[in-house]
């Protein structure tokens, strides 16, 4: 009979590790096998003679100016953004979690720009923000005089109004979820102690929604570099300094076919973010132990 057993735990364990070998083949053709090439073009001079010249273009690329300056205005979108993107959407699901009159509309206000086009969404954004748009025929109506926002030095104020217009409502579901999974009988005991809102929010809800708090940021973080899709179609390949995004660097290399720079500033992001998730994680860690 333990023969009989063994020999059946070893035929699921063979046909499980047959199972994986397609997607071991994928994560191999469609990740690892790219990322490799990107390394090997960032190590040569250019694809044509392929010689190896070390760390050259990355110290190229860090005397960049369009490098520098991109990073720069991405390290302060994503600053300030994405602490925005978490506070204002757990505070949203926060207030929606009571029972507050047209909740339901308020969500589904929050909900709506998932569903809408992004070229939709910047057309809306051209409208209200251009020089003769909703917002300057308002400030002159008061009296004020417009500016041509996306050119100006506010130009990333626009940008960070639509990145948490557009991400705002999918943040706010997935902390509404967390806050409905937290024990309701913690809760019970915490209010018969006498226990205050603002304590059971920090020293209980806060706990238990660390995870999701994570997942959140951690989203929100690359959602925040994904942003050149819109503005691109804002302001074009070459916008204002204020608005020139790492992505649009990315971009202006390819078009350059200067692929020793791309493949170089694709390695120094993937290595930032890795920190950057690598501390996230190790602090979630810390702060979220001892929930069970």
């Amino acid at each position: 009979m333990k023969i009989k057993n063994d020999c059946g735990r070893r035929k699921e364990k063979i046909f499980s590790n047959l199972c994986l070998i397609p997607s071991l083949i994928g994560v191999l053709v469609f990740f690892l096998v790219p990322f490799g090439i990107v390394i090997y073009y960032s190590l040569i001079n250019n694809p044509t003679s392929a010689e190896f010249v070390g760390l050259e273009n990355y110290k190229r690329l860090l005397q960049n100016d369009a490098f520098i300056l991109s990073a720069k205005n991405t390290a302060m979108f994503s600053a300030i953004s994405v602490p925005l993107a978490i506070v204002l959407s757990l505070w949203l699901a926060v207030l929606l979690e009571r029972n507050i009159p047209g909740k339901s509309i308020f969500r589904t206000f929050f909900l709506s720009p998932l569903m809408v086009p992004t070229a939709s969404v910047v057309l809306v954004w051209q409208v209200i923000f251009h020089n003769h748009g909703t917002i300057n025929q308002i400030i002159e109506l008061f009296g004020g005089k417009g500016i041509d926002w996306l050119k100006s030095p506010y130009g990333q104020v626009v940008i960070i109004v639509m990145f948490l217009w557009k991400n705002l409502g999918y943040n706010m579901i997935l902390f509404m979820s967390a806050l409905a999974g937290i024990p309701k009988d913690i809760i019970e005991v915490a209010e018969l102690e006498g226990a205050s809102k603002f304590y059971q929010f920090v020293h209980i809800k806060l706990r238990y929604l660390s995870p999701t708090i994570l997942f959140v940021l951690i989203l929100s973080l690359i959602n925040s570099f994904k942003i050149f899709r819109e503005v691109y179609l804002l302001t074009g390949d070459h916008p204002t300094d204020k608005v020139y995004m790492l992505q649009h660097f990315m971009n202006n290399m390819f078009n350059n076919i200067d692929y020793q720079k791309l493949s170089a500033g694709a390695i120094i992001f993937s290595l930032v973010m890795i920190v950057v998730i690598a501390v996230l994680l190790i602090v979630e860690n810390f702060f979220g132990k001892d929930v069970e």
